[in-house]
Parts: C-alpha cells; structure tokens; sequence
C-alpha cells in the first residue's frame, strides 16, 4: 500500500499562486509514477499532472499547461503541483495519485489516492 497526504491548498486569488504538496509513505517512492487530478462541484475527476518515477517526462492536462508545474523529490518522497496564473476555474478538490506509470494516469486511472485537498480561487 502506498499512503498519500496532500497538503497546501487553501484560498488563493486569480493571476496568484499556490504550491501543493503531497507527501507519500508505504513503498519505494521511486518506484511510482506520480499524478495530480482534481474535482470541481458536480464535475467528473479530471487529469492534471504526471511526473515519471525518475522525475523526468512530465504530462499536462491542456487546460493547466503553462501554468503548473509538477515535480517531486525522491529523497523527500514527496511530490509538488506548483500552480501559477491561477484561474477561478481552478476550483476543485485537488487529489495526489500514484501508480507505476504516468501513462495510466493521464487515462484518468491510478492505483493509489490520497484524501484531497481544497483549492478555491476567488476572482
């Protein structure tokens, strides 16, 4: 079992930005890709973000890209979604995932999530 906190959400302001963070325990963090989705009121769970196992390819949903970033630190075993040029759209329940590959992820799937965090932007 791979265990996920996310933490860093909160109230942010249009043309702002937020840093999430997601801390993981139970396995080798290396061994995992690592993603972001979010949810938004009365919307579906959507891809944001997928990093590889060795941090290198990255991958974004359209709506994001340019304006988050993903990375992760395998020695911290945590992952970040750094979100720039916030948008009020931007408002969902952010979700870290982990899954042995990117690929799944960016297909909507994942093997391991965490419990979510808030992110509301105000315009």
């Amino acid at each position: 079992q791979v265990q996920l906190v996310e933490s860093g959400g909160g109230l942010g302001q249009a043309g702002g930005s937020l840093r999430l963070s997601c801390a993981a325990s139970g396995r080798t963090f290396s061994n995992y890709a690592m993603g972001w989705f979010r949810q938004a009121p009365g919307k579906e769970r959507e891809f944001v973000a997928a990093i590889s196992r060795s941090g290198g390819p990255t991958y974004y949903a359209d709506s994001v890209k340019g304006r988050f970033t993903i990375s992760r630190d395998n020695d911290k075993n945590t992952v970040y979604l750094q979100m720039n040029s916030l948008k009020p759209e931007d408002t969902a329940i952010y979700y870290c995932a982990a899954d042995r590959l990117a690929f799944i992820m960016t297909k909507g799937g994942s093997d391991y999530w965490g419990q979510g965090t808030q992110v509301t932007v105000s315009s």
